[in-house]
């Protein structure tokens, strides 16, 4: 091969480089589109949270404690307990394990038990074990009281929260009146 033809496709890779730079000067020209002062779109996210957030929590608040508690039983809710249990003693006077004993638990104040170390969240939180509030906390005790070092997924099924509610009920020296 000669020096010419080195020289042709050196010049024929030049003018398929000059040719795709040209075309596209000329389609900018052709086809000009002025760019927005402030690109994209503007998202609320943090308002899209809180709202749904809140939805949540009042749908959560809004629950017939009494039309929930006639659909559990104390004896599924002792099998269904037994989930807990890996972590928590019911009988009178169990020790703790890794999570408090939860003999009187119901009406019983958040984070009162002396001799175990509760999280911060958990310590902090100030109110009773009522039924509307134990039921909040079994469907996802993290979501419930966020700092919770509780790590159960909790119970997504309204009749099994209802029954382990009266089976913890029932586990105590004064139950509250069911509604």
């Amino acid at each position: 091969m000669d020096s010419f033809e080195l020289n042709k496709i050196i010049a024929a890779i030049l003018m398929v480089a000059l040719l795709i730079i040209g075309i596209g000067k000329i389609s900018k020209i052709i086809f000009h589109v002025e760019k927005p002062k402030i690109p994209g779109y503007a998202v609320d996210v943090e308002e899209a949270n809180q709202a749904s957030t809140a939805t949540v929590k009042s749908v959560e608040d809004k629950v017939d404690i009494s039309a929930l508690m006639a659909m559990g039983d104390a004896t599924s809710g002792e099998k269904i307990f037994k989930k807990c249990a890996a972590c928590h003693s019911i009988v009178k006077g169990g020790k703790n394990n890794i999570g408090p004993a939860l003999y009187n638990v119901v009406g019983r104040q958040s984070g009162a038990i002396s001799d175990y170390k509760y999280s911060k969240a958990l310590a902090a939180h100030g109110k009773s074990w009522t039924l509307e509030e134990l039921n909040g906390y079994l469907i996802k005790p993290a979501k419930w009281i966020k700092g919770t070092k509780m790590a159960f997924a909790g119970l997504r099924k309204e009749k099994d929260r209802a029954s382990v509610i009266k089976y913890l009920n029932q586990n105590s020296d004064n139950p509250l009146p069911l509604p």
